[in-house]
């Protein structure tokens, strides 16, 4: 077998399978390697299926793109039929729960050749930005073993930062793809909304805006696993349109000469901007401009509408109740305080009492606030990519966010610029472009116009081969 494969792509490992230098079991068997040697420090895999994924190795694989290449899943929305499935909560993680069958999205890996070798560590039903459940405890960051690698994708992404395997899993519905991707120094593309069907149990969350992906180490890794998962499944309420040709095609084509504007200030009142993320996001503006793109400062006014947090919370929390509720029918019994972390349990009950008349006002409060964002894009001027921070600071030491007391408060002044795509249903990425002094990585989110992940990949890959990030390794690393 070819060399050592910790630092290889996706890409690149599928290639030593079709050209025969190693087989899928060799890939497989590394990776358990690198887990079982790396893990217990980073305690980003919660779940193992090692055996399983020997014996799906060996036994012969799809003759897809991917084949032979592992994967993790994150424990959160996507089903593996026959291992555990928790969401990171006590109650689930309790009763030994295993998922009935396979989503859709696994089916979709399995066809691509990925051998699944576990499920990755999340915060409880994925309501916050740092993964540390009290079912499973905190995911460290390779970078910094005391700081938050993000969430709620915050243990696929550690995952593939310390590179136990190329690409992982990952889902966002107010950033949870893009903040763990920033926070660990890798890729992280959240797709449009409908690019990737959530079924056959859902046909969508949170009024639309959380959207399932991967996060990976390289660009032309997360447009070639987008082409494997993106496309329309029977029964799904809408999907985005295909797009012109595969995604993967658009690795180092050229993007020409675009119109960038820059968000360059908080988006909250009375919050300061973090030297840092403006630092991270004035270097990715002269970057674009020596590449040859018009750079301006300008931003969708919408953008700066306070009203925005109070009805996107709006439709959270009833989604939160209504997450319990079917769990509370699905164990026969109510959820006490024992089983379901303090926040969720006050989300929940704002939840119960909204009603229906609350939810559809905030809806379309939100259907016309979208409207307002996207013009920008399709104006008599439009722009074609907007550039600003993932979080307003960089990755915070573990239990900031999680007290009891101020965590709550800290969550709303850091989450300031993603949750509005997940709404707007726009793709946008996270690019390591900047790490901070003290060595932590500071990602830069590019925004791009509904369907345009097409867009979003050339400049990313031109980005990524002006100032290239994958020779970056974490202390903590397999």
């Amino acid at each position: 077998m070819a060399g050592d494969l910790t630092w290889m792509d996706a890409t690149a490992q599928a290639e030593l399978v079709r050209s025969g230098e190693a087989s899928p079991l060799e890939l497989v068997e590394a990776a358990i390697e690198r887990i079982e040697r790396v893990n217990p420090v980073l305690n980003a895999v919660i779940h193992t299926r090692f055996e399983r994924a020997r014996a799906e190795a060996a036994a012969g694989l799809p003759d897809g793109p991917f084949r032979g290449v592992p994967v993790l899943l994150k424990d959160l929305t996507i089903l593996s039929e026959g291992d555990p499935y928790h969401a990171g909560t006590r109650f689930l993680k309790q009763m030994e729960y295993r998922a009935p069958h396979d989503s859709f999205m696994t089916q979709r890996f399995r066809r691509a050749g990925f051998v699944i070798v576990g499920r990755t560590n999340t915060p409880e039903l994925g309501s916050t930005i740092t993964t540390e459940p009290v079912a499973y405890g905190a995911a460290h960051n390779p970078w910094n073993l005391e700081h938050s690698t993000g969430g709620s994708s915050g243990g696929s992404a550690a995952a593939v930062a310390a590179g136990l395997t190329p690409v992982a899993h990952a889902n966002d519905g107010g950033g949870s793809i893009r903040i763990p991707a920033s926070e660990c120094g890798i890729v992280g593309l959240k797709p449009s909304r409908g690019r990737v069907s959530v079924g056959p149990d859902t046909g969508e969350s949170w009024m639309g805006a959380t959207i399932d992906g991967v996060v990976t180490r390289t660009v032309r890794d997360s447009a070639a696993v987008l082409d494997v998962l993106a496309g329309y499944e029977p029964g799904d309420p809408y999907t985005a349109p295909p797009p012109a040709r595969p995604f993967a095609s658009e690795v180092g084509a050229d993007p020409g000469r675009l119109r960038v504007g820059v968000l360059d200030h908080p988006l909250q009142e009375g919050s300061g901007p973090d030297p840092d993320c403006a630092a991270a996001v004035q270097g990715a503006a002269h970057l674009l401009e020596s590449l040859g793109h018009e750079v301006e400062i300008a931003w969708p006014v919408a953008l700066d509408d306070p009203h925005f947090s109070g009805h996107y919370r709006t439709i959270v929390a009833a989604s939160t109740a209504a997450d319990l509720a079917y769990w509370e029918a699905q164990l026969g019994r109510s959820l006490t305080d024992e089983d379901v972390e303090p926040s969720n349990l006050v989300l929940a009950a704002i939840g119960k009492n909204i009603t229906a008349a609350d939810y559809l006002a905030a809806e379309s409060w939100l259907h016309g606030y979208t409207r307002r964002v996207v013009q920008w894009w399709h104006g008599d001027h439009p722009f074609d990519l907007l550039l600003s921070p993932v979080l307003a600071g960089p990755p915070p030491r573990l239990g900031w966010l999680s007290d009891p007391k101020l965590g709550g408060r800290r969550l709303r002044e850091l989450l300031q610029y993603t949750a509005q795509f997940n709404v707007t249903g726009q793709p946008a990425i996270s690019l390591p472009l900047h790490w901070s002094a003290a060595g932590l990585p500071i990602g830069v989110q590019l925004v791009a116009a509904y369907g345009r992940e097409d867009l979003l990949v050339r400049v990313a890959a031109q980005l990524e081969l002006a100032q290239p990030w994958t020779g970056r390794i974490p202390p903590i690393h397999a």
